[in-house]
């Protein structure tokens, strides 16, 4: 296949262009490819002819979102707009990255497909506002959520942690009152593959690993695994406070795989431990 993936400098389409080597990739960073300009996206469609776009490409440092409004709404929202509009266009499947963020985060169970959302960050809002603009101008997508995600190369959770727990020092405090479901890239590519080609399933599907953790618990096992002997200790989400607030509850149920008959993603330990042994120093 012949697969275009924006934000193609990006941790996870970086991973993805690693493991789909048997496909044709194109991953142009954001100078050769701007989401925002819908003309740009039509134009590169029509060269490159791909049979799916993997659209990847996001403002993503969500305290940032809380101050840069027009930016997040600019590549989150109207650039997933403008790559969705090309794709109807071009009659090209499109498998959209969203986000956890779109969910209020108070749950008391994870949260499946069909839950209504509720974002509380500019982030989120700006990414739910994508996936309205994805659903409304191309027919044949898939809108793919990820969740606390780390991948060769960073930047994410686990290379810091894995940069402090090879620091001496005291013990780290670490956030216990937050959960989700720790993801590699590694793991999305394996859950994306069965839904490249087109004519495919449609619609949301959570694609995180399965199981959950906290962040504590999270780095417990990162430091187990690496045989870090810092001290690690938890507490709360109040005492770190952040411009934009997390949600409390990011663990997605990937109901949509279900219903269609698609494997499972991994379990997260799994998914981790590959990752150390393959990238150990991220």
């Amino acid at each position: 296949m012949i697969i275009l993936l924006t934000g193609g400098t990006g941790m996870l389409a970086r991973t993805l262009a690693h493991r789909w080597s048997q496909h044709t990739i194109h991953a142009p960073d954001r100078e050769k490819l701007d989401v925002t300009r819908v003309e740009g996206v039509t134009a590169a469609l029509a060269a490159l002819k791909p049979q799916v776009v993997i659209h990847c490409a996001a403002h993503t440092k969500v305290d940032a979102c809380e101050t840069e409004v027009e930016a997040a709404y600019a590549i989150n929202a109207i650039g997933s707009a403008n790559v969705a509009i090309a794709c109807h266009r071009a009659e090209v499947r499109l498998i959209a990255i969203s986000t956890d963020y779109v969910f209020r985060g108070d749950l008391d169970r994870p949260y499946r497909e069909w839950d209504a959302t509720g974002p509380l960050t500019v982030y989120g809002a700006s990414k739910l506002a994508g996936e309205d603009a994805i659903r409304q101008h191309c027919h044949d997508h898939v809108i793919a959520r990820v969740a606390w995600l780390y991948g060769a190369g960073g930047p994410s959770f686990v290379h810091t942690m894995l940069k402090l727990g090879a620091q001496d020092g005291g013990s780290m405090k670490v956030v216990q009152d937050q959960i989700g479901n720790p993801t590699s890239t590694d793991a999305v590519a394996l859950g994306l593959e069965p839904l490249l080609a087109p004519g495919g399933p449609v619609g949301i599907f959570h694609t995180t690993c399965t199981g959950e953790a906290t962040w504590f618990d999270f780095t417990q096992t990162i430091f187990r695994h690496q045989g870090f002997t810092r001290g690690v200790a938890p507490c709360t989400t109040a005492e770190y406070p952040r411009l934009a607030p997390r949600p409390a509850n990011s663990r997605l149920d990937g109901m949509t795989r279900r219903l269609h008959g698609l494997a499972p993603m991994m379990p997260w330990q799994e998914a981790l431990e590959r990752f150390l042994h393959d990238h150990p120093a991220g």
